[in-house]
């Protein structure tokens, strides 16, 4: 992208997963040889939120960036008035981190011919539709891809996270390094055991999570379990929390819940394999879900709390990264990074920032690869671009473990375990 000025208009700025994204970017601009570091030299920032936070909320937390920063109170969800406010400022590219329409903001970003980029899907509209309950991560999956075709004139990168998004870049890279082995599934795997370092300061009746609690709640709670097999998804009637399945990597041993997640159906649809995502949180929470899968709806009345390092200091890592499995043998690529680590840099957890450095992954990409105009998932980025979107990564996250396990278990059915009956005092493996 040939751009004199950069303008960029973040929204969902008030938020956590934004929070993290402006520590990096203010990084990148006090670190003359960081990939961005000439574009946000002469950079605008246009903090756009329907609860925005004050001025001085971003002095403190991106110092180099705020100086050349305007705050926008607005619901992005209403497109007329984004698309007035876009068009004033001039805006080269969007930076959606809101919970506003997906295929709405990006219809706008279309139009006007602006860069895109995101970390998730939404839709309000499917959220609403009570009879779409258990199914709404794929139907806000179908709608999306049923609208993307009519996107002509922006280049926009969808998706582009922790997960989905760097964990794509990951398959792609472990699968590629042996052109020769097809693999037969692919799985995404995470084992985040944060919390407070002093367990006692959690309190009865509260769901803690590393990032938006309602979005986790709704695929534990809400989604049946999906994998996918050849692009196409299969949903298993259970809840979330009736299974888990077995997960090694090397000297890492953890039980992950299936739960549905884009990357499995695109990585699925393009590698022609089956694909899940298994997820592990912490045994606290672990073991509320467990205690109220039966009454899950109580759930929902309680209070859902993030666990922000600047409440209170926080213990454990989040553990990120896929597992390719092949009829002899698993080979895995993984990243991990520690709260009481990223908190003292960057102002946030673990899971945030590695977030953030998805998004960090996607606006290099769009700013500094010729990229053709078009819409891409992560992994079809890779597959079919040229873009050095693992570099830009690179450079802020930590490093990416891989290794080979001797044997597999096989598909991701055969990883099965039963939960032992000791999983409401301590998580046996």
């Amino acid at each position: 992208m040939n751009q004199q000025r950069l303008t960029i208009a973040l929204l969902g700025s008030g938020g956590g997963v934004a929070k993290a994204v402006l520590a990096l970017l203010n990084r990148s601009a006090g670190d003359s040889s960081s990939p961005l570091h000439r574009h946000l030299a002469h950079c605008r920032i246009h903090c756009v939120d329907l609860k925005q936070r004050p001025k001085a909320y971003y002095r403190e937390h991106c110092p180099l960036l705020s100086r050349d920063m305007s705050l926008h109170t607005l619901d992005a969800n209403d497109t007329s008035l984004l698309k007035k406010l876009l068009k004033r400022i001039g805006a080269s590219l969007v930076i959606d981190l809101s919970w506003a329409d997906t295929v709405s903001v990006l219809s706008v970003c279309d139009e006007l011919g602006i860069a895109y980029a995101n970390t998730a899907l939404e839709n309000k509209e499917v959220d609403e539709m009570q009879e779409l309950e258990g199914f709404t991560l794929i139907e806000r999956f179908i709608r999306f891809e049923e609208a993307r075709g009519g996107f002509t004139r922006a280049k926009a990168i969808i998706s582009s996270g922790m997960n989905p998004g760097v964990v794509q870049w990951m398959a792609l890279k472990l699968r590629n390094a042996y052109p020769d082995e097809q693999p037969i599934g692919c799985y995404i795997v995470e084992s985040d055991d944060t919390f407070y370092a002093d367990p006692k300061l959690a309190e009865e009746r509260t769901i803690y999570s590393t990032w938006a609690p309602e979005c986790f709640l709704d695929e534990a709670l809400l989604n049946y379990p999906m994998l996918a097999s050849g692009g196409v998804p299969l949903f298993l009637y259970n809840h979330v929390y009736d299974l888990r399945f077995r997960v090694k990597l090397g000297a890492h041993l953890f039980h992950g819940c299936l739960m549905p997640h884009e990357e499995a159906l695109t990585l699925s649809r393009l590698l022609g394999v089956e694909s899940g995502f298994l997820y592990k949180v912490s045994n606290p929470v672990t073991a509320i879900l467990r205690q109220h899968r039966e009454d899950s709806d109580e759930l929902w009345s309680w209070k859902h709390q993030l666990l922000d390092p600047n409440d209170a200091p926080l213990d454990g890592a989040d553990l990120v990264g896929v597992l390719l499995v092949y009829p002899d043998k698993e080979r895995y690529m993984y990243n991990v990074m520690r709260s009481d680590e990223v908190a003292p840099v960057y102002g946030t957890n673990a899971t945030y920032l590695q977030v953030a450095c998805g998004v960090y992954g996607a606006v290099c990409a769009l700013l500094l690869d010729e990229i053709n105009t078009g819409v891409y998932w992560v992994d079809e980025l890779l597959l079919n671009q040229e873009s050095r979107y693992g570099d830009y990564l690179s450079y802020y996250m930590a490093e990416f473990v891989t290794g080979e396990n001797d044997t597999s278990d096989g598909l991701l059915l055969q990883r099965m375990r039963d939960w032992p009956e000791g999983w409401r005092t301590s998580e046996s493996e």
